[in-house]
């Protein structure tokens, strides 16, 4: 009779460890993309980088920090500044019509807060309860940017218009 709950348990703390071990390489991600800001001084996105960055750490550290009043609070404040951003910028994006937008700073900046976006949702009440749904999606968005990266590092061409503070990133 104890066996099903011992099973139970076992995979929720098999799935804490999995959402643990995501923040933290989100967390890296964000920080590693407020550096890169940092080199063209760009205040702004060092600060869009680094509350995600503390996020996820603090999340990687303890994961039911989403379910306290000030957290919930500053996720939410985080979400509506994120949207309200996302939302100018691909409207911009949109109405001038650029479509490679690794190739534009905008679209890449546009593409690095629609991530910051996309996790911090995924973060919210995550402390309670984290469903197999919202892992697999976690699993997959945090291998994307390492993927990704790989990618335009073994495809030198596709780097070669951007600045230089995106080449010396990779």
């Amino acid at each position: 009779m104890n066996e099903p709950s011992e099973v139970k348990c076992t995979k929720t703390n098999f799935s804490l460890i999995i959402w643990r071990v995501c923040n933290g390489c989100m967390s890296l991600f964000f920080a590693q993309a407020k550096c890169v800001c940092r080199l063209t001084i760009r205040m702004q996105w060092m600060v869009a980088y680094a509350i995600p960055a503390n996020l996820c750490l603090l999340i990687a550290i303890k994961p039911h920090v989403t379910e306290a009043v000030f957290q919930r609070h500053y996720f939410g404040g985080e979400l509506l500044i994120s949207t309200a951003v996302v939302s100018m910028m691909g409207w911009t994006l949109y109405k001038e019509r650029i479509t490679n937008i690794f190739q534009q700073e905008e679209g890449r900046e546009f593409s690095g807060l629609m991530l910051i976006l996309v996790w911090l949702l995924l973060c919210q009440h995550s402390g309670s309860s984290i469903g197999a749904l919202r892992l697999s999606v976690a699993v997959a968005i945090t291998i994307f940017p390492f993927v990704a990266w790989l990618y335009y590092y073994i495809n030198k061409e596709l780097r070669t218009s951007w600045p230089q503070h995106c080449k010396t990133a990779l």
